[in-house]
């Protein structure tokens, strides 16, 4: 995990790959849980067996839900010591690149993109992020985030 010490040291990352979180496994009981709470229960996501007989051979996770595994990217690949909170402000872009079979482990890699400025002290930041499948060539999803961070 790399770690400032405040926002001006993080706003002077711009232009630079700032991070790579920690990997994180994507289980079928996540998947089951994300279908839950959206009411997404496309057949390719929830049932085993008949994902097993589809065009990945396997179950796999929602686009959405790799989305948002974002919070959990960023907390694990660096810290703002003098940091107090951070919220989510949007997205420019997204895309699901490639399938997330159920089981695999992801990862992000984050470029600070811009930095600027916000009332409170703030920043506000866009990160461009690419959450990799481990031992695949190419991302599963590409994303412009918007965070806001305040002291």
């Amino acid at each position: 995990m790399r770690s400032f010490d405040t926002l001006d040291e993080l706003a002077a990352c711009v232009g630079q790959e700032v991070a790579t979180s920690d990997w994180v496994t994507v289980t079928q009981e996540q998947v089951n849980r994300f279908a839950d709470a959206t009411g997404d229960h496309q057949w390719i996501h929830v049932d085993v067996e008949r994902a097993r007989a589809g065009p990945f051979g396997a179950p796999i996770a929602h686009g959405f839900l790799t989305l948002s595994l974002l919070p959990v990217f960023f907390d694990s690949a660096f810290e703002i010591r003098q940091g107090g909170m951070g919220v989510n402000y949007g997205l420019n872009k997204v895309r699901f690149t490639s399938p997330v079979p159920v089981g695999s482990r992801l990862r992000a890699r984050m470029t600070l993109l811009s930095a600027a400025p916000i009332e409170g002290n703030g920043l506000q930041m866009a990160w461009s992020v690419a959450i990799e499948r481990e031992g695949a060539e190419k991302p599963v999803c590409v994303a412009e985030a918007l965070v806001r961070r305040y002291p």
